[in-house]
């Protein structure tokens, strides 16, 4: 038998063994504070990547209740500074309590538009903005009461129904940059006209040259070389709109019930709860595919940390003007495509939305980037999504054939509102608020799929991707 080691004798000058942990001083990519020449040009790709996605709510909110220029502005403004805030929590949060502690960007989701504009619809003008807040509160107080019970059941997404969830959180995003490539705006006249085309693919080109033949952090920021050579171009042929600089006050900072104190209407409460139930559903898969990307799976305390972040600031949110809150796809493909992984990065863009709140003349400074310009990049963002779903599925058994069953149904629920929008008219009103989101429905496929041919009546035969709390 090795004899023990002796221990040095006193006075002696040997060096004691250093253990193995306190040699590996590396610090994981997630926690890695970069130097401010990468950080800052990172956390401006995130912002150029979500701008668009932050400031439509307000705009089609406030322009179906009929406000001015000046309090469209205002609601703009809440929206981005409630975007700051509630990224800046989730990024840095406080350990074991709140926040997911990844690079992940929350801010006003689009989901919500269809229900806050049929409340807006059933109320008179002056009432239609309180009735939408006091119902956004009480979404957020069930964000807050029902959260930690996701977190339970991660259990139930292994890799094969996490795979099914990120791929169609890509598939069902292209329609997006799609639009926005063809100008945005479907009433316009030149929507789909062939300048905003070709802008929108040479922007793309532009993204694949640098891709290809750059090196080092400029292939990591080619993203944003795109958005800003697709505007420099933009800028000699018109298409470039200058207005909002004019329009824009200095600075504005939000009021607190600026818009109304809320009212609490039961109906209008009901649908945005169920609303709420998508948006955690998509934020938790949001969380899982992020996890994925970085190398750091977000296991059930994660998920929950992150839930409440989601459920404080659409809580919070209305109080100032801001709308519910979720998580950012686009901001998955940011970090997908440039593997720039610190969430030191997302959390300046976090600060830096607060500024564009607290400003909104320099909001109306990045809302100068083209729509075109901003769809060829996002056919690339949202593309790189459905490629990390893709890659996670490779991971998940497909050799079984019950599992290639459970994959082709609900990818086929999943994408049955995106090739036929009006598919569930017919459905009850919640049916279709669930239903008609493709993340949500190939989720909620997925997980029973996985139910029954996995869990029930034999042992599970897909281990769990998560580890429940």
């Amino acid at each position: 038998m090795a004899q023990p080691a002796r221990e040095p004798a006193k006075g002696s000058c040997s060096t004691p063994p250093m253990h193995t942990e306190d040699a590996v001083t590396s610090v994981h990519p997630v926690d890695e504070k970069l130097h401010p020449s990468r950080l800052v040009p990172a956390a401006l790709q995130h912002i150029a990547a979500m701008y668009a996605g932050v400031v439509t709510p307000p705009l089609i909110i406030g322009q179906a209740c009929g406000l001015d220029v000046a309090a469209r502005t205002r609601l703009i403004a809440a929206s981005l500074f409630i975007a700051g805030i509630a990224t800046i929590i989730q990024t840095i949060g406080i350990k074991g309590v709140v926040g997911n502690r990844l690079p992940f960007v929350n801010a006003a989701s689009s989901a919500g538009i269809a229900p806050m504009l049929a409340i807006a619809e059933t109320n008179s003008k002056g009432h239609q903005l309180p009735a939408i807040y006091g119902a956004v509160m009480v979404a957020g107080v069930f964000c807050l009461a029902i959260g930690p019970f996701f977190g339970r059941l991660l259990r139930f997404f292994p890799p094969l129904v996490t795979g099914v969830v990120i791929t169609l959180i890509g598939v069902t995003l292209m329609p997006v940059p799609v639009g926005w490539a063809q100008g945005g705006d479907k009433t316009a006249a030149d929507f789909g006209s062939m300048p905003h085309l070709a802008l929108a693919a040479f922007t793309l080109v532009v993204i694949l040259l640098i891709q290809r033949f750059g090196k080092g952090f400029v292939k990591q920021v080619a993203l944003l070389f795109g958005l800003l050579i697709g505007t420099l171009v933009a800028i000699p042929f018109g298409m470039a709109d200058f207005s909002g600089l004019t329009s824009a006050p200095l600075a504005a900072l939000p009021t607190p019930f600026a818009f109304g104190s809320p009212v609490f209407q039961p109906a209008a409460i009901l649908s945005l709860c169920i609303v709420m139930l998508v948006l955690m559903t998509e934020s938790s898969a949001g969380m899982l595919a992020l996890g994925e990307i970085c190398d750091r799976r977000a296991d059930a305390r994660t998920i929950t940390r992150g839930l409440r972040t989601d459920g404080i600031a659409t809580l919070i949110g209305p109080v100032f003007g801001g709308f519910p809150t979720s998580a950012f796809a686009q901001n998955v493909g940011v970090v997908s495509l440039t593997r720039v992984r610190s969430r030191y990065v997302v959390a300046v863009a976090g600060a830096a939305l607060l500024v564009l709140g607290a400003f909104p003349v320099l909001g109306a400074v990045v809302s100068l980037v083209p729509m075109p310009v901003l769809g060829g990049a996002g056919i690339v963002l949202f593309g790189s999504i459905a490629v990390s779903g893709i890659r996670t599925l490779s991971e998940a058994g497909l050799d079984d054939s019950s599992n290639i069953i459970l994959v082709a149904v609900a990818l086929g629920a999943g994408i049955i509102p995106l090739a036929a929008p009006t598919f569930y008219e017919e459905f009850p009103a919640w049916a279709q608020t669930v239903l008609g989101s493709g993340i949500s429905a190939g989720a909620i496929v997925a997980v029973l799929l996985n139910l029954f041919f996995n869990h029930l009546g034999t042992r599970s035969r897909t281990a769990p991707a998560l580890k429940s709390s």
